[in-house]
């Protein structure tokens, strides 16, 4: 049984791979091709989209639980599955109507997504393996990062327009390993509790529940904007840099890939490595804190003031340092490596203290999460980079905060139990 259990997290990892190798591929690029479209018809807005997305997918998540409770994880997950793909077959041809109406859709497929993902992966846990186990889908999925952007940095690379059959291509191409993701979770396999399971007595707080739950959902917050901006502002950012020349759009693959590099570093070091302990988490969590607030530091530093504004011209504004590609890829992996240690630790946390109660509690949490990131995406065509970075700063300090107020709670609970 414990055998069918790891299975069915490789599975899903897997699955995850493939579908958002498609998603997370389309998400770093969709501005920069949306700005290069010649369609005159066509008045659609990547950030905007984006902020659909992540608007829709906040409030559905409050009937996620319930589609997951009827349908059951996997189906759920299959459904899902189905409406990212519909989203990346509409850049193959666009058209406004079309290209916000999949956000929609894709924004509610995301929300029953995600909280299936969650209770599947608690399901097939226990109190002894609830950290590999994230560790483990964690690194699979940010492998996603990978193979789509190398893609686009060999394509792209020296282009200074993308052209209709380029665009064609990477999204017909970008559709079939969506397909194959989503036909990846028919093989999943249902898991019989029949060994030790993690328990709510395990983590839960009996003192202070809703304290907890109020925290836990102010930790959420720190990753939605992080996920706005290392998955659809930067690569933007880097590619309307004037200053790094006729390489600038195949960077944004290049910066996608190192994203994944440090996620998936982070997710084997962090989730894999580190035993399931009060001390660990806590200090991951800290790290992950600093090593944003240094990646923030250097971006701001690298690339121009108005690199996530302009939209039909490159940047005019000049940065304190003469922007650098190599700058510009270590705060990529600097990015992917923080954003791993806040979630690798927080998908842990969130398994261990609501066992028994997963689907709503990852539903809540994706809730905070993709409210944030939605907000994020508005704002991010017409902010400038130095205000973008100061809320981040903001919200990642405030974060950390309440996730160390998150373990403080569960460590005196466990301590009464005791």
């Amino acid at each position: 049984m414990a055998d069918r259990r790891t299975l069915n997290v490789v599975i899903l990892g897997v699955g995850f791979l493939f579908l958002f190798t498609a998603f997370t591929t389309c998400g770093n690029v969709e501005q920069t091709v949306v700005k290069s479209l010649k369609n005159e018809t066509f008045s659609g807005s990547g950030y905007h989209s984006l902020g659909i997305i992540y608007g829709v997918f906040s409030f559905a998540n409050l009937l996620a639980p319930t589609v997951v409770a009827v349908i059951g994880p996997k189906m759920t997950m299959f459904l899902s599955g189905l409406l990212y793909s519909g989203y990346i077959a509409v850049f193959i041809s666009p058209s406004t109507w079309a290209f916000y109406l999949t956000s929609v859709l894709i924004g509610i497929g995301a929300a029953m997504l995600w909280t299936a993902q969650g209770q599947f992966l608690v399901e097939n846990s226990e109190a002894s393996t609830i950290n590999r186990n994230t560790g483990v889908f964690w690194a699979l999925l940010q492998c996603s990062m990978l193979f789509g952007n190398l893609y686009i940095y060999f394509d792209w690379n020296g282009r200074t327009e993308i052209t209709d059959s380029s665009r064609k291509t990477i999204f017909l191409s970008l559709l079939v390993i969506s397909i194959l993701g989503t036909l990846s979770f028919l093989v999943l396999r249902k898991s019989h509790h029949d060994e030790e399971l993690l328990s709510e007595e395990e983590g839960q707080s009996l003192l202070s529940t809703r304290m907890m739950l109020a925290d836990t959902r102010c930790t959420a917050c720190s990753p939605g904007l992080e996920l706005s901006f290392y998955s659809g502002v930067y690569g933007t950012c880097i590619g309307a840099t004037t200053q790094l020349g006729e390489g600038a759009l195949g960077l944004i693959g290049i910066s996608g890939i190192v994203v994944g590099i440090g996620e998936i570093v982070g997710g084997g070091l962090f989730g894999l490595l580190c035993k399931n302990n009060r001390f660990r988490r806590t200090s991951v969590v800290f790290l992950g804190m600093v090593v944003h607030f240094v990646a923030f530091y250097l971006i701001f530093l690298n690339i121009p003031d108005d690199a996530p504004v302009v939209f039909k011209t490159t940047t005019q504004t000049t940065p304190y340092l003469t922007p650098s590609a190599s700058i510009a890829l270590l705060c990529s992996f600097l990015l992917g490596l923080g954003d791993s240690c806040f979630n690798t630790q927080l998908y842990s946390i969130l398994g261990r203290v609501y066992a028994e109660q997963s689907s709503p509690a990852f539903a809540i949490f994706k809730f905070i999460q993709s409210v944030f990131a939605a907000v994020a995406f508005f704002y991010s065509g017409y902010l400038m980079l130095m205000w973008q970075m100061l809320l981040l700063v903001i919200l990642g300090f405030s974060g950390t905060l309440c996730f160390f107020v998150v373990e403080r709670i569960q460590n005196i609970s466990i301590d009464f139990q005791e």
